[in-house]
């Protein structure tokens, strides 16, 4: 017969067993080492297939005698638990391993099905990573790199990478942006979170907050300990004339391109009042340029950082233009503002890998990263187009928004309704997300918040193969 394991290539990860940790207990060393031995493959600590060490390693590390361990060996060979051929050294035997009590059988009825497909905003296709010229990336810059690259880091992150960051987004985004104000982080949760602490060591006790958008964000501001007072969304965007009535607010973050998620961008004179709030009080705008670079019906809309650099913290990333994996995001700063978020981040740069940042700048300065951007723009917009299609065909009656740019569109509901849809979809295997999960609580507040019945559809989300069966189960749930 053949033996499954002589083959090393064909080893599972858990067959090379050089290092084996063993409690022995009882009066004698052979009998303590073969109760430990049972014990460990009894409770599965280890597995079928496991490769133990050889007598003399195993003996060097317990410090007993080699005969001891090959006689132990031999014994539970004997008994079954574990197998020894030439060339293949001593493993768990298959018959070894423990029986899993069969599952209960549940006491209340089926839940819903678990999810098929996905149209949950916020992901782009993942199943499009360039992984071939992310590949050649690497490999070109961790040729190139130098040696302290390996090394802890410096707080503001790799200067290769702010530069041609920084290259990038004048070009692209209109932002004024010098490489020594950029700081590198780990995507926008984490720049969110050390400008969090930087406003509270300015005592800045409230930051005012769009309301709608995701209450992850809003959550790391509450978790700093500030308080985040709403300011209504309309067809203009952001009220941000209504900032001058709130008391106390030192900051406002805002998604002005492409407010999340009702799609709208923020009008010229809201962006104007914005800023000259920022003057009048010494506040700071957060801009959250989570999408910017995809467009399609309309002129792009730059970026609020250009009108005053001194009182906008710009925050961009490449979760959407790439994947969300790679956690890296970058912050342009007020001049003013670079020590104070250095010193919230660290003298050391742990939260953000040397290496992607080497990669991620190699991508862009060999025009990678744009050539990718362009063509998930066309094919972020085909889909769309498909999505407005299939819904003027088969629910006339429902109005789509927010599709001149971005990853998502709001699909508008009758009144009353959105739960149910959002229900029905999850019976059918469709996971899809209701305007009201991202709705902020101002009860807090004493304000009263207008509410809108809508279903945000992240069509970018689904792999080309799950796209037709993910919009053909939206339709199906449709009203």
């Amino acid at each position: 017969m053949t033996d499954p394991w002589a083959n090393s290539a064909a080893d599972p990860p858990s067959a090379f067993g050089t290092d084996l940790h063993l409690e022995l207990n009882g009066s004698g060393l052979r009998t303590g080492l073969m109760d430990a031995l049972r014990e460990a493959v009894r409770t599965g600590r280890l597995v079928f297939g496991t490769r133990l060490p050889s007598s003399r390693s195993l003996a060097a590390d317990l410090g007993v005698a080699r005969n001891t361990v090959a006689n132990a060996y031999a014994e539970l060979v004997a008994e079954g638990w574990l197998t020894a051929r030439q060339g293949s050294g001593t493993r768990v035997a298959r018959r070894a391993e423990p029986r899993r009590a069969a599952p209960a059988a549940p006491r209340t009825r089926p839940t819903r099905r678990r999810p098929t497909y996905s149209l949950v905003p916020g992901s782009p296709d993942l199943a499009a990573f360039p992984r071939t010229q992310w590949l050649a990336a690497a490999r070109r810059a961790l040729t190139a790199a130098p040696h302290d690259a390996f090394g802890r880091g410096d707080a503001l992150g790799r200067v290769e990478l702010r530069t041609v960051v920084a290259d990038y987004l004048a070009r692209a985004r209109g932002v004024y942006a010098d490489p020594e104000r950029i700081v590198i982080c780990a995507g926008f949760h984490h720049g969110l979170m050390l400008m969090a602490q930087a406003l509270r060591a300015r005592r800045v006790r409230a930051v005012a907050v769009e309301s709608y958008g995701l209450d992850v964000h809003r959550g790391l501001l509450t978790d700093a300990g500030l308080r985040i007072p709403p300011l209504s969304v309309d067809e203009r965007g952001t009220r941000t004339d209504d900032l001058a009535q709130l008391r106390g607010v030192g900051a406002v973050l805002l998604t002005p391109s492409h407010q999340f998620p009702t799609g709208v961008a923020l009008h010229p004179d809201r962006r104007t009042a914005a800023v000259d709030w920022a003057r009048a009080t010494g506040g700071l705008i957060l801009e959250d340029d989570y999408d910017g670079e995809f467009r399609y019906d309309r002129q792009p809309v730059g970026a609020l950082q250009v009108l005053d650099p001194e009182r906008v913290v710009y925050f961009g990333t490449a979760s959407k233009s790439l994947v969300t994996g790679l956690r890296l995001g970058w912050m342009v700063l007020p001049e003013e503002l670079v020590p104070e978020i250095v010193a919230a981040k660290g003298h050391g740069d742990w939260m953000t890998s040397a290496l992607e940042q080497l990669t991620l700048a190699e991508f862009i300065a060999s025009g990678a990263y744009e050539r990718q951007v362009r063509s998930m723009r066309l094919r972020y917009r085909r889909r769309r187009d498909q999505l407005v299609a299939a819904l003027a065909q088969r629910a006339p009656g429902i109005r789509v928004t927010g599709i001149a740019a971005g990853m998502h569109a709001v699909v508008e509901l009758p009144r009353g309704t959105e739960r149910s849809v959002v229900e029905a979809a999850a019976w059918l295997g469709l996971a899809v997300s209701g305007m009201a999960r991202f709705r902020h609580d101002a009860a807090d507040s004493g304000q009263r918040l207008p509410e809108q019945d809508a279903l945000v559809v992240g069509y970018a989300t689904p792999s080309d193969s799950a796209w037709a069966g993910a919009l053909d189960a939206l339709c199906r749930v449709l009203p």
